[in-house]
């Protein structure tokens, strides 16, 4: 994490994109050393937006992230004109077109590694460097980026132990990693906004978009959001080990959508599980691991681009999926909640009307997806792609990979999810079942993870399986052994 030799401008624009914040901010720490005056912008990018629903969550949680982002930047630079200039056009064209009309000599941006944003990045330097101006880029959304933590033998890890192991040892060995970039020690040097730029950013309306159901999810936007949720969770974070399991529970962080946005630090939040750690706080380790992890699936995107079409495994993609009317049909019930297995469908429940969906579920419904119903992880990955609120392209390939064990470290093949066990293990008293299907709400703790098992209490409740509730649209050990069959394909 040494900090780069960089010239000194007279000016420059720092492009925010996955990094929505002020504080110990990469890209804006340096445009402010290295800059005598400093813009700050951010481009809705009408390349990315095409195609949404007109009410998405996540352009929601962004619109309202940059107005927090707006005050940051105005508070820290103690001027009324200061701010953020929002823009809504062609990515590549407007940042370079904003570039030229501020007479900046330098952009300065956080590195994302996703492919279309890598094209996108190199397209935007070639436009950049048409006009002589520089593009600066930095790390920013996760602790150690590419080929920062590689083994002895100089290649990228595929099996996440190990990985994690250099992981912890580079950071023991350096805490720097983990240092925040002190950037209100240079805000002297942003700019106000030349008066054209001074008026609101468009509003959601005037980009297509409707306002969702975000205000009613308590995720919190922007900064202030952020760590009111950090502050949440560290007085619990100490069960964190024992809860996170349990949908029911208040166990997890809920930080997954800041952390995507970057609306908090990721430098910090490590940081601060490193202090819990030597406080002996169990909590915190577990925590730290799935910080990691986060990390772990970053650097498998860089360096193995081709998960994106592809198995990391390309035995995996000889599978032969199941297809047809009947394969359509499930993946609808699926998609919707109405396969009859209580956990399986209230998850799905919760992911649409709320675009979250708890950890340990994501895991159940994706082996549900591809080991019970046999269909291809890639549907799975297209549909939460499309409602999560959280979704990060690394984190969300390389989970739905790992469920259907055909990416990095993966679960063996063999290794299938019982949504029954699951549901009595996890939701044993079904408190999470009945929130998301009220319908159930009279079945009992026993009857509420397999209804169809217990027709009489069904009867004496006054429910009918195909009226109140859909019946299984598979059976689990039947399909289990279709697929142990159609998985055999990988050992030979």
């Amino acid at each position: 994490m040494n900090t780069p030799t960089l010239p000194q401008f007279a000016s420059g624009l720092v492009w925010f994109r996955r990094d929505l914040r002020a504080h110990d901010q990469a890209a804006l720490y340096h445009a402010l050393r290295h800059c005598q005056q400093v813009h700050a912008a951010f481009v809705f990018d009408t390349d990315i937006l095409a195609g949404l629903p007109r009410q998405d969550r996540r352009v929601e949680f962004i619109h309202e992230s940059l107005q927090s982002l707006d005050a940051e930047l105005r508070a820290l630079a103690g001027h009324p004109d200061a701010g953020l200039i929002v823009v809504h056009g062609a990515g590549a064209l407007e940042l370079t077109r904003l570039a030229v009309e501020l007479g900046v000599q330098a952009v300065f941006t956080n590195h994302d590694d996703e492919p279309d944003a890598v094209a996108r990045d190199h397209r935007v330097r070639g436009l950049l460097a048409e006009r002589g101006i520089a593009l600066e880029t930095f790390k920013d959304h996760v602790v150690f980026e590419r080929s920062e933590v590689l083994t002895q033998s100089g290649t990228p890890y595929g099996v996440f132990t190990p990985y994690k192991r250099a992981w912890l040892k580079k950071v023991q060995e350096d805490a720097y990693y983990l240092r925040s970039y002190p950037v209100s020690r240079h805000a002297h040097h942003l700019a106000p906004r030349p008066a054209s730029h001074r008026q609101s950013m468009p509003s959601l309306q005037e980009m297509g978009f409707e306002a969702t159901n975000l205000s009613s999810l308590h995720l919190g936007v922007g900064s202030p959001g952020g760590r009111a949720l950090l502050e949440d969770f560290v007085a619990r974070m100490q069960h964190y080990g024992q809860r996170r399991d349990f949908p029911s529970q208040r166990g997890p962080s809920y930080l997954s959508v800041h952390l995507r946005f970057g609306t908090v630090s990721i430098r910090e939040l490590a940081r601060l599980a490193f202090e819990r750690i030597q406080q002996g706080d169990a909590g915190a380790e577990v925590w730290l691991s799935e910080l990691i992890w986060r990390d772990f699936y970053h650097q498998i995107l860089f360096h193995h681009p081709h998960v994106v079409e592809r198995a990391f495994k390309p035995e995996y993609d000889a599978i032969r999926w199941a297809h047809g009317k009947t394969a359509e049909t499930h993946f609808q019930s699926w998609c919707e909640g109405r396969t009859g297995y209580p956990l399986v469908d209230a998850a799905m429940v919760q992911i649409n009307q709320t675009g979250y969906m708890h950890n340990r579920l994501r895991m159940v419904v994706a082996s549900f997806l591809t080991k019970d119903l046999g269909l291809h992880w890639q549907r799975g990955e297209a549909y939460f792609a499309q409602q999560l609120i959280d979704f990060d392209l690394a984190a969300n390939n390389g989970g739905w990979q790992w469920a259907s064990s055909s990416g990095c470290d993966a679960q063996p093949y063999f290794r299938i999810f019982n949504p029954i066990s699951q549901s009595e293990k996890f939701d044993p008293e079904g408190k999470f079942i009945k929130r998301y299907l009220p319908q159930l709400a009279s079945l009992s703790a026993k009857a509420i993870h397999a209804p169809w098992q217990h027709p009489l209490e069904l009867q004496s409740c006054g429910l009918a399986l195909g009226r109140d509730y859909p019946e299984p649209i598979v059976d689990h050990a039947q399909a289990r052994a279709v697929n142990l069959a159609r998985y055999a394909v990988v050992k030979k």
